[in-house]
């Protein structure tokens, strides 16, 4: 009978801010980088698009014209999957059939007046007022006595479902939590009760000793693929610190999370030398002035390609009517993460270009 080794046989690991488990199968591409390693033609696009509809001075679809604005600017979203009103409902509901108003606003945050800029290709200053517009936004919107959860994300790519690529991200901000966090939530308020700490902080503790899942460390944030990661590269960023909400950051904080943010976007660039798409938000805690002990700031980064530019991870089959499965154990992924070049692969480029060392 074999050893068991975690690098060769199948296995089971528990995500424990999902209670919820993920079969990893291991011998089935002990090298992600199989197949051909294939490249994307590189995309040209403009400083400033004047058929984009992000793009600072542009009318948009509403007729409404965008401010010319020079770094961050945030706007309603024109087709809001939620709105503000409040309606009169009554509930009919059943146990087999059950609906409710659900009542919110949505945010459109584009990053950049620049068209052709996103995060990994952006300045360390400028992605830092990014972060202060999220954390302006988790303020004003969670102030509101309707508003119980803010979800701060972002869709990168078409393949995401990235309608415009003038790099922007999203706020939603609604009266429910929503199914994920709802689940994080009971999972880290039982972790919490049962050993009055932090779930995450527990779990970070772990990873630092292991070191092995580590891609990317600073002073006040780790970034690990996680131990249950789901997705090829999926990666997670955890604060050392324990905080609840991205408004308790102090100043040296948040220079350190946009750091570690454009350090860790570049990676995946460089992963496969195209513009890597994900999704990715940030996990805090509810804003329904409620203490959270519980709650640690994190970030999860959900990215599809599998071998190269083109090959991309599907849930299908067994993963729709089964559970989550991968192919390479995580360790695998962040060894190749950890050892990638935190200079963009076009920098590199420009400079061979110009015959300037590296």
């Amino acid at each position: 009978m074999d050893t068991f080794n975690t690098n060769e046989h199948p296995h089971r690991r528990y995500n424990p801010l999902l209670d919820e488990w993920i079969l990893v199968s291991p011998h089935r591409a002990k090298r992600p980088w199989q197949g051909q390693k294939e490249r994307l033609p590189e995309e040209h696009r403009p400083e400033h698009d004047p058929e984009c509809y992000l793009c600072s001075g542009n009318t948009r679809s509403n007729g409404v014209q965008n401010d010319y604005y020079t770094d961050c600017y945030v706007f309603d979203n024109d087709f809001s999957a939620l709105l503000q009103e409040e309606v009169d409902y009554k509930n009919d509901s059943n146990e087999l059939l059950q609906m409710k108003p659900e009542r919110g606003i949505n945010r459109v945050v584009c990053f950049s007046p620049q068209h052709n800029l996103t995060l990994p290709e952006m300045e360390i200053d400028s992605i830092e007022k990014v972060i202060q517009t999220w954390k302006q936004q988790y303020l004003e919107l969670g102030n509101k006595d309707f508003i119980n959860y803010v979800q701060i994300f972002e869709n990168k790519g078409s393949v995401m479902g990235c309608s415009n690529p003038h790099p922007h991200g999203q706020i939603w901000a609604q009266s429910s939590l929503p199914t994920q966090v709802q689940r994080t939530q009971k999972n880290l308020h039982a972790y919490y009760q049962k050993n009055n700490s932090s779930l995450l902080q527990d779990y970070l503790v772990q990873e630092l000793e292991a070191e092995e899942r580590i891609v990317i460390e600073n002073d006040h944030f780790v970034v690990v693929v996680p131990f249950w990661a789901t997705w090829p590269y999926e990666t997670l960023l955890i604060s050392k610190r324990h905080f609840g909400s991205i408004i308790a950051m102090t100043k040296e904080e948040t220079h350190s999370y946009a750091t570690i943010l454009k350090e860790l976007t570049i990676k995946y660039d460089n992963l496969f030398e195209t513009s890597f798409p994900y999704s990715s938000g940030i996990h805090q805690a509810p804003t329904d002035r409620l203490p959270h002990p519980e709650w640690h700031f994190h970030m999860h980064f959900y990215p599809p390609l599998l071998r190269s530019a083109t090959v991309k991870k599907f849930m299908v089959g067994y993963e729709m009517l089964g559970e989550a499965q991968r192919d390479s154990a995580p360790e695998q992924s962040a060894k190749i993460l950890r050892e990638l070049s935190t200079v963009h692969y076009k920098t590199k480029k420009q400079h061979l270009d110009a015959n300037i060392s590296y």
